[in-house]
């Protein structure tokens, strides 16, 4: 029997790669002598870069850049081969950088992110896959743009740095000095999200709350991104918000696809044409995957739905091993997915369960093999 293990990690308690050592351990517990393999898989959020460089034996490349709220910091991207490269812009300008009681997106700006994308291309990569998760921001991707030379202006001509607060005041851009490699180069995005950049279901008011803005805060960035689309439109001939998606990251996703020509593609299907996934599917005659919880979103561009589809495409059966099961968790066996299991084995507390993650994870692992016997 050749198995082919690619689950996501369990948020806390274990990583990818934990999942396929506990699940090659029980495999040959149960089944002896057979063929393991596993590749670590993310969805396009938290985690996708780690997941990416490992499965594809690349190295990270840390680089200087300004945190959310312009401080001096660092981030990380994966280096995967002479050309190719793959970003997270949580890592210059996510919400975990930001301590709770100074989030603020009037204040916060993608400038670290822009700067991020100027130092790989510095060293020479030209086909960047980005993910845009998990941001601080609601800035437009003014500050991204600075970043790379775009310059914007108040009424009085002072030039703006790009926070959130700065959408309102901005009059005039300046796109004379972008960094002309953006356009040269090839730029995929990853976003799962199909909200605009203004609107009741825009940037602002769908992400604008989680990132620290009352309600008085998100009038006053909704105004403002107004402002900022109607520039956007004058300067390009486009409205971003006839393309789903432009509103991802605090409208990161606007600025990447109207400066810089990225395409917008679902993060976990990128991420598995990024790892070859179809290819390590030859021969294979079971999947096994797996997230934390399982419920009605994992349908959604999450790790279950890339994996089941692909699997399904190729007639192969998946199962997955997940933390716990939530409401509606059953729209996932549309996506391939042929039976769910969960690592807990009877009532007991979550903290209980998280501590003892691994011990579980193997347990279940054992269970769910042995319906293969």
């Amino acid at each position: 029997m050749k198995l082919l293990f690619a689950s996501d990690s369990f948020k806390g308690t274990l990583s990818s790669e934990k999942t396929i050592e506990l699940l090659t351990k029980a495999a040959h517990d149960v089944f002896g002598e057979c063929e393991c393999s596993g590749v670590p898989v993310a969805d396009g959020g938290e985690g996708t870069v780690e997941a990416v460089v490992k499965a594809r034996g690349g190295r990270l490349v840390t680089v200087p850049v300004h945190g959310p709220l312009m401080e001096n910091q660092f981030a990380s991207y994966g280096a995967l081969s002479g050309t190719e490269a793959v970003l997270e812009m949580a890592a210059a300008s996510g919400l975990p950088l930001v301590p709770e009681d100074q989030r603020n997106p009037l204040l916060a700006t993608t400038y670290g992110t822009g700067e991020m994308v100027k130092a790989a291309l510095d060293t020479g990569y030209t086909d960047l896959s980005i993910a845009i998760g998990g941001s601080a921001t609601n800035d437009g991707g003014m500050g991204f743009a600075a970043a790379l030379g775009v310059k914007f202006f108040d009424a009085d001509g002072n030039e703006l740095i790009g926070r959130g607060e700065d959408l309102a005041k901005v009059v005039r851009m300046d796109c004379s000095g972008l960094d002309p490699r953006v356009k040269d180069a090839k730029i995929t995005v990853m976003c799962d999200v199909t909200n605009p950049l203004t609107g009741p279901d825009g940037a602002t008011y769908t992400f604008g709350a989680q990132k620290g803005a009352t309600p008085e805060m998100q009038a006053a960035l909704e105004d403002g991104m107004q402002n900022y689309r109607r520039l956007l439109i004058e300067e390009f001939g486009i409205d971003p918000n006839e393309t789903p998606g432009t509103g991802a990251a605090g409208g990161l996703g606007a600025a990447l696809l109207l400066f810089c020509g990225a395409e917008m593609k679902s993060g976990i299907n990128t991420v598995l044409d990024l790892i070859g996934f179809d290819d390590r599917l030859d021969g294979v005659d079971l999947v096994v995957t797996g997230e934390g919880r399982t419920d009605w979103q994992s349908a959604f561009g999450k790790v279950l739905q890339g994996v089941g589809e692909r699997c399904k495409a190729k007639g192969i059966p998946a199962v997955a091993l997940c933390g716990s099961l939530g409401k509606d968790y059953e729209k996932i066996y549309d996506c391939g997915i042929q039976s769910l299991l969960t690592t807990v084995d009877g009532c007991i507390p979550l903290s209980e369960a998280m501590e003892r993650a691994e011990e579980l994870y193997y347990r279940g692992a054992v269970r769910l093999f042995r319906f293969f016997l």
